[in-house]
Parts: structure tokens; C-alpha cells; sequence
């Protein structure tokens, strides 16, 4: 086993609704309270009123489902609904004006008529500080992060299913 692992991970699910469903509910952040086991709270910022590359939100975290508690500035980076020919991705930036720590996103594949599977995803930035941390807290934090990922992609399921 390598002694740093990779600073990314992803959770795939499948779920009985249509891809756009799916999109829809993925790159409507002001949802993401209703899901999150970290996020409790996010709203459009600086002007922006919905999901559009370049668009700002602010997202309201209880790190770990404990704390600490704090805004973090976030902004979309890829927003593209899916296609009968492409899967919808919509993935955004954590972090400040100037420097993005950490970066996560959904890719919405169609599996068939009225079905599609949902991968949350994230990547943190290979920085020398990032590579401190992630050599030291790497694995716990990807542990948790695919846990929080799992509950939020199965939260996600029971609504969209419904």
C-alpha cells in the first residue's frame, strides 16, 4: 500500500431517475442542507442566482458533523447538463479568490430509460500544504469523505426515487 494516497476519491450510485432530474437536483446547492452530513446550509453569492460557470455560493460547514463550524467560498467551475451522447457534470472550487484548496463535483450518467447512476467526486489541490495534510490525516479524511459522500449520493436516491 502506497504510504500517500491518491488526493482524490469519488462514490457512484444508481438511481431510478432520469439524468436532467438528477442534474437538476445535484446543481441546486441551496438543497444541499437536506443531504450533507458537513454542509448544513449553502446560498448563491456576489450576484448569483443559479447554477452557470463562474456562479458563487457560499456553503455553511460543520466540519466532520462536529465542528468546527464556517462559510467557505465556493465557485462553479463545470456546469454542463447531461446529453443522450454526455454524461451532466456539475463540479465547483473550495476555497478563496485567489487559491482553490479542495474541488468537488457530480457526473450524472444516463444508464437507460428513467434511470442514471450519480458519482460525487472530489480532488484536493496538490499544494505543499495539501500534501503535508494529506500525507499525515490522508487516509481518515478520505474514509470520511467517502462515508459523507455515500450519505449524501443515498439521500439524494430517496428523493429522486420518489
Amino acid at each position: 500500500m502506497p504510504l500517500i494516497t491518491p488526493m482524490t476519491g469519488e462514490v457512484t450510485l444508481p438511481v431510478q431517475a432520469s439524468a436532467a432530474a438528477a442534474f437538476d437536483l445535484v446543481s441546486d446547492v441551496t438543497r444541499i442542507g437536506e443531504f450533507s452530513p458537513e454542509t448544513f446550509e449553502a446560498r448563491w453569492s456576489r450576484g448569483s442566482t443559479g447554477p452557470a460557470v463562474g456562479a458563487f455560493f457560499k456553503g455553511h460547514v460543520k466540519r466532520n458533523g462536529v465542528g468546527p463550524t464556517y462559510w467557505t467560498g465556493c465557485r462553479v467551475t463545470a456546469c454542463s447538463p447531461p446529453t443522450a451522447a454526455e454524461p451532466g457534470v456539475f463540479e465547483f472550487a473550495v476555497g478563496t479568490d485567489d487559491t482553490t484548496i479542495n474541488n468537488w463535483g457530480y457526473r450524472i450518467e444516463s444508464t437507460g430509460e428513467g434511470s442514471c447512476a450519480v458519482t460525487e467526486y472530489f480532488r484536493l489541490e496538490a499544494g505543499l500544504l495539501t500534501k503535508a495534510y494529506w500525507l499525515v490525516l490522508g487516509r481518515l479524511r478520505t474514509r470520511t469523505n467517502q462515508r459523507g459522500m455515500r450519505t449524501t449520493l443515498e439521500a439524494m436516491k430517496e428523493v429522486l426515487e420518489k
